[in-house]
């Protein structure tokens, strides 16, 4: 079977899967912030099953959601701008792509496990090592990616070399937040046993309180935002976001 078959035969399931869950899920009880979708409920997702999580229509999770609404409220991604993006998540893909006004730099250490609708171009950077000049994007996007680099204080200080002054990014993590301290043990090697220790098992840390300080080391002015406080707990489940996400934003002032 050709590869372009197979594309084929997987797209039309995707579609086929797509419409079954738009039936079964139909009303107008929940809302997606970012594709405008309206269902009686998200789907679940993850391995515990979280509720109320998963679009069915663009496959956003409470994360994204929550973050894209955050950039249209505070008008962050408004003008022409150079904007480099790492481990793009299809959702920010599919719109930062299609902005004419973006020049986009989606960028992954593996560029080749990305492949959305055959048409995604992910050049490929060591986060620890980015291949960009100095003082270069005027926005970064880096959501949950740093809880996966061994040194993370070194891909912070790149995020920060490679940010222009006045720039500024949105770096998101899994944040324990009964943790003061952010745990991290790297005699801890085997999957099995950073699925144990940090949750997934391709983690290498579980961040803590501590976690705005560690960006701050690095050189940002970082604002930690409750901005999810700002909606009401009918709101907060009508968009499907996680009560307990803040909004990590990062600045290179002059």
């Amino acid at each position: 079977m050709s590869n372009l078959l197979k594309s084929y035969i997987k797209q039309k399931h995707r579609e086929y899967r797509k419409k079954r869950k738009e039936r079964i899920f139909k009303g107008n009880i929940v809302h997606c912030t970012i594709c405008n979708s309206e269902y009686r409920e998200f789907a679940p997702f993850g391995k515990k099953k979280r509720k109320n999580a998963k679009c069915h229509n663009c496959g956003s999770l409470e994360r994204h959601r929550l973050v894209w609404e955050y950039i249209q409220d505070r008008k962050l991604i408004n003008k022409p701008m150079r904007l480099l993006h790492f481990a793009p998540e299809k959702v920010f893909y599919d719109i930062f792509s299609e902005m004419p006004e973006i020049d986009y730099f989606p960028c992954d250490l593996h560029p080749n496990i990305y492949d959305y609708n055959g048409k995604t171009k992910v050049r490929k950077a060591d986060i620890t090592n980015i291949p960009f000049p100095n003082d270069h994007f005027d926005f970064i996007m880096c959501n949950h990616v740093l809880e996966h680099i061994p040194e993370d204080a070194l891909a912070m200080s790149e995020l920060y070399r490679v940010m222009k002054p006045n720039g500024m990014g949105i770096f998101q993590v899994p944040i324990d937040h009964n943790l003061d301290t952010t745990y991290e043990d790297f005699s801890i090697t085997s999957p099995k046993a950073r699925l144990k220790a940090f949750g997934r098992c391709d983690h290498v840390r579980w961040y803590g309180k501590d976690y705005k300080d560690r960006l701050k080391k690095a050189g940002f002015e970082v604002t930690e935002d409750h901005f999810v406080d700002s909606f009401t707990e009918e709101d907060q489940f009508k968009y499907g976001f996680d009560t307990t996400e803040l909004i990590y934003l990062c600045k290179k002032t002059v």
